[in-house]
């Protein structure tokens, strides 16, 4: 950064894919301190540096130093996920009476966007902004059939530092005949740093939610109404560290190895509404979440065995982070009882999620209350 100029981004080159296209990194960069790295490879979240209470900054979101890390093996690490997030059961579905198969790639399911989703893919860089709001715009074009979903789908995805300690992220989309649309982001929080070689159980979790959906062994959504999260370990309503809970012999947590769920936010009125809290205690860093989105995916870390070496050579294990993840609920396009995710042409999708950081004081993590929405409401 050439401080001089009050420039506060950059782009650079992050590496090559093997036919030798440039992946290119964008870095966003806020006078507060706050500080984040854009990778154009799944138009990913590769860093994100935060201060803590003592102003001290650390990248908060696991990842690797090099692209080849990335390369080498599809962890979603940062990823923009899509054209479907989550999971579609037996990898079809019907669409006006018509079937659609798409790529199993999660036993008989499909799991976010198949076999190459949009995480796989090298968008290209539309528009950068600099100034007291630096941002950078990204784009795709899904050619139908891609995955074996119907339609052209063009998408957008706009990550800015929107204000004091916000990450804000915009996406869209527009298609030119009828289909299913479900985007988010699938980043590996963990606010003690992703090089501190500590796991997010003592993480304290609000998740605005009463309902979550349970899941079968393939973690598609059992065929009931959602479950109410009253008087079981699912309840973080008011506010519970992590690890308080995720052993207690509960067969959810037993067929999700963890958490592993999707939250029913409260209707939405197309603006982002607060979804969930996640504070640490050491740093004192609070992570607010605001979406816009149907559903919130909670997800432990369960499956990081540790036979991946994250940045700062740090071997990645179970529980090491936590992912909240907001998009449509899973399984939706079999789910006529769900909120729906087609989209039709002349319609845009719009999915917006907002990343607000801010200190515990006094050691004390806030309760839900004491969240102002964007724009002052409450």
């Amino acid at each position: 950064m050439n401080a001089s100029s009050n420039r506060r981004i950059a782009r650079s080159t992050f590496g090559l894919l093997p036919d030798g296209t440039e992946v290119e990194r964008v870095t966003l960069q806020a006078a507060d301190g706050l500080e984040a790295r854009i990778m154009t490879y799944g138009a990913s979240l590769q860093a994100l540096l935060v201060p803590d209470t003592a102003g001290r900054r650390d990248d908060i979101v696991l990842g690797h130093d090099a692209f080849e890390g990335y390369l080498a093996r599809r962890q979603f690490f940062g990823a923009t996920v899509g054209r479907y997030a989550n999971r579609i059961a037996g990898a079809r579905f019907r669409l006006d009476g018509a079937k659609v198969q798409l790529a199993a790639n999660n036993g008989a399911n499909a799991l976010h966007g198949g076999l190459e989703g949009f995480d796989r893919r090298n968008w290209r860089i539309v528009a950068i902004e600099d100034g007291d709001h630096p941002a950078v715009t990204l784009a795709y074009t899904s050619a139908h059939g891609e995955e074996g979903y119907p339609g052209a789908l063009e998408v957008e995805v706009t990550w800015r530092l929107a204000g004091p300690m916000e990450l804000m992220l915009d996406m869209t989309a527009r298609t030119d005949r009828p289909t299913v649309v479900n985007l988010t982001n699938h980043s590996f929080f963990n606010l003690a740093g992703a090089r501190s070689g500590r796991n997010i159980l003592d993480h304290r979790l609000t998740v605005a939610a009463d309902h979550f959906l349970a899941i079968d062994a393939g973690a598609i959504p059992l065929p009931q109404p959602p479950s109410a999260v009253t008087d079981t370990p699912f309840d973080f309503r008011a506010g519970v560290e992590v690890g308080a809970r995720i052993r207690n012999d509960h067969p959810q947590l037993r067929v999700g190895r963890g958490y592993d769920h999707n939250f029913c936010l409260a209707p939405a009125n197309g603006e982002p509404r607060f979804a969930a809290r996640l504070a640490e205690p050491t740093s004192g860093r609070v992570l607010e979440l605001f979406t816009n989105q149907p559903g919130l995916q909670v997800y432990s870390g369960n499956f990081l065995d540790g036979s991946t070496a994250g940045k700062g050579g740090r071997l990645y294990r179970q529980s090491d982070a936590m992912c909240l993840e907001p998009h449509a609920w899973p399984d939706t396009p079999n789910r006529p009882d769900f909120p729906a995710a087609r989209l039709s042409p002349g319609e845009v999708y719009r999915h917006t999620t907002l990343y607000r950081f801010t200190h515990a004081i006094g050691g004390a993590i806030g309760t839900q209350s004491e969240v102002e929405l964007p724009g002052g409401g409450q």
